[in-house]
């Protein structure tokens, strides 16, 4: 595979990783304000969204891919590394506050007690991850213009 085929592939799922980051801190405003039964009747919009998981397992590996191919143009490479290592850090993200909020409140059908905690780490830890997209991107952006 070219570079240019890891750019348009780096791109393309870096860009799709935002939409539902996106949608996520879009709404975090609003579902902050939510009591317990609607705000776990609104969670239930997100069944189905571990589909995503095959945008970001591509984001990963196609941004891997140029990053090592862009190892002689200095230039290029940095910005390319800096959109690994946020794609990376969004990973860490879930698997460090989201996933186990997920796994605490049964994928929200169950409210613990502590349900107001875990729903500002829930929504807080999505806000992270959409900066970080954000950020991907940008910098792949930055890496492609500097190529």
């Amino acid at each position: 595979m070219t570079l240019r085929t890891f750019y348009f592939f780096s791109l393309l799922f870096a860009a799709f990783a935002l939409v539902p980051a996106g949608a996520h801190l879009a709404e975090l405003a609003n579902k902050m304000k939510l009591g317990a039964t609607e705000y776990q009747t609104v969670q239930q919009i997100y069944r189905g969204w571990e589909i995503f998981g095959v945008v970001v397992v591509g984001a990963l590996a196609s941004t891997f891919a140029l990053t090592i191919g862009l190892r002689g143009h200095p230039t290029a490479f940095t910005p390319a590394l800096i959109a690994l290592l946020c794609i990376v850090a969004t990973q860490v993200v879930f698997w460090t506050f989201t996933f186990p909020v997920n796994r605490m409140t049964v994928n929200w059908t169950v409210l613990p007690d502590n349900w107001a905690e875990l729903r500002a780490r829930w929504e807080y830890s999505h806000a992270a991850s959409a900066g970080l997209n954000a950020a991907a991107l940008i910098a792949l952006i930055v890496s492609l213009l500097r190529y």
